[in-house]
């Protein structure tokens, strides 16, 4: 399925590397960038993130076919109302944002407005790294999209939107908002935030210098996404912050049973926790390997 014009919202790291993805499957005619420094025109045309650069918004929607929003999730509704009015109804709307509720009770009023079509999307792939320069071709493949309808959502456009991330090589599947931001504040969203507690926890000063130098790759690997972006985390945080707290609570309950076995020098519990937890990531990790969705 072929695109005349394709804007991107928004050119870090998922928006940068959609553009490279775009241009390399040629997937679409034209792929604009919308970014908000002029300085950052040039970084996004160097990295190939797309074929025109531009900080007006206007200019980069207009007779786009699709538009996808890359931006961190508050300034999402902000960007939709200024690029409405200049928008071909029936225009097909998504995004890459990692939570979906909140983002459909912001977008869909707007795409009703002015006869847009919004579906929303997640595709499940990133890094710590931020900014285009980190951006890769080949960083949705094998990844799994989430796509999610709301009120102006169409089966057509559904069905174009699962032929582009397949195109792409990622996975898509379709979920209720809801439901998708239930699964993800435990998967992804609950992992981010344990970490940077992690990270806060462990280096803060007052354990001493000696502290860090005894911090080895286990550690590194464990607090690995700490590293992201702290106004991108607070943002996904504070807008699912209800399923977060939830999945926090059930943690905080596990982490409790664990330091009573330990209170009580409990080996039997401790030994079987371990052993449930490997076989269940190893488990796990054989279907990732394989792509398996069952």
């Amino acid at each position: 399925m072929g695109w005349n014009k394709i804007s991107l919202i928004g050119v870090g790291l998922l928006g940068g590397s959609l553009g490279m993805a775009l241009r390399r499957t040629k997937l679409a005619g034209h792929v604009a960038a919308y970014v908000r420094r002029e300085t950052a025109c040039a970084e996004v045309l160097a990295c190939g993130a797309a074929d025109s650069a531009t900080t007006d918004l206007a200019q980069a929607v207009t007779e786009s076919d699709l538009v996808v929003f890359c931006t961190p999730l508050g300034q999402m509704s902000t960007l939709m109302k200024q690029a409405g009015p200049h928008l071909r109804r029936g225009t097909i709307i998504t995004d890459v944002g990692s939570v979906k509720d909140s983002v459909h009770e912001a977008i869909d009023p707007i795409a009703q407005e002015f006869g847009l079509v919004f579906v929303g999307g997640h595709p499940m792939a990133g890094s710590e790294k931020i900014g285009v320069s980190a951006a890769k071709a080949d960083l949705f493949e094998k990844a799994l999209c989430i796509l999610t309808r709301g009120p102006t959502s169409t089966p057509e456009a559904l069905r174009k939107l699962t032929s582009l991330w397949k195109n792409l090589g990622s996975r898509p599947i379709t979920l209720d908002p809801n439901a998708h931001d239930q699964l993800v504040s435990r998967s992804s969203h609950l992992p981010h935030l344990l970490a940077s507690a992690l990270a806060d926890y462990v280096l803060d000063e007052a354990h001493g210098s000696e502290q860090t130098t005894l911090c080895a790759t286990g550690f590194r690997d464990t607090t690995r996404v700490a590293s992201g972006s702290p106004e991108m985390w607070r943002d996904i945080a504070m807008a699912n912050r209800t399923h977060l707290s939830k999945s926090l609570s059930g943690l905080m309950d596990s982490l409790s049973k664990i330091k009573a076995a330990l209170d009580a020098g409990d080996e039997k519990f401790l030994e079987e926790h371990y052993t449930r937890a490997k076989n269940r990531r190893d488990e796990w990790l054989a279907q990732y390997a394989t792509g398996s969705t069952d």
